[in-house]
């Protein structure tokens, strides 16, 4: 793919106009929108659902508790977060009151789609090896409405919607509300970010090998 700007000015371009998105209604009570985080030569995007509570706050993802569990599982496994770009399929924080509290609510399909362009211009200009797809709403993003985690999570595979091979595993959300078989959860999480680790040397390696046959 050709680019006529660098990848790093493109998305921060993109991410001074997403400030002003109004392409769904999401925007309207959220704090503010969160885009993606990390380096433009990022060997891997992890994609989640949306921002939650903190993120939402603070305005860069993974920040909450279900980003906390997540960076401690990709440490655990040997990934080093400068080599990872870190984003949500939708960008603003959609929640419903309970008291005084903010609850999370799931993105519909209308704000999923909404907030497309967002991410395909993420991946378009960090063009990563692999992109990981963290729960049901980035799987049904990038995959397609009818795509299921249990179905097709703890491999790497190849398909037609993106340029990139794909690996898909739980939320870490989906771990912390797993209950008495969150450690169970948590050990599914480790094993396909192991994965992404395995298939990352992999492709370092065979890229090292044909540099020195070149």
């Amino acid at each position: 793919m050709s680019r006529s700007r660098r990848p790093a000015a493109a998305l921060a371009e993109a991410r001074h106009d997403a400030a002003g998105c109004r392409r769904c209604d999401l925007w309207e009570n959220a704090t503010q929108v969160v885009f993606g985080e990390g380096t433009t030569r990022a060997r891997a995007v992890l994609v989640g659902e949306q921002p939650g509570d903190v993120e939402d706050e603070e305005g860069r993802p993974f920040v909450g508790p279900a980003g906390l569990l997540l960076r401690r599982v990709l440490e655990e496994v040997g990934l080093d977060e400068r080599d990872l770009y870190l984003t949500n399929a939708v960008k603003h924080f959609k929640w419903r009151p309970k008291g005084t509290r903010r609850i999370h609510d799931t993105p519909n399909w209308t704000e999923i789609r909404a907030c497309d362009v967002w991410l395909r211009l993420e991946l378009a200009e960090v063009a990563p090896d692999l992109v990981v797809c963290l729960g049901a709403t980035a799987t049904h993003a990038l995959l397609g409405r009818g795509a299921k985690v249990t179905a097709l999570r703890g491999r790497v595979l190849d398909t037609p919607e993106l340029e990139q091979p794909v690996i898909v595993t739980l939320h870490p959300s989906a771990v912390l509300r797993a209950g008495d078989r969150r450690h169970e959860r948590r050990a599914e999480l480790a094993h396909d970010l192991a994965l992404l680790k395995t298939t990352l040397d992999e492709l370092r390696s065979r890229s090292v090998a044909t540099a020195a046959r070149g």
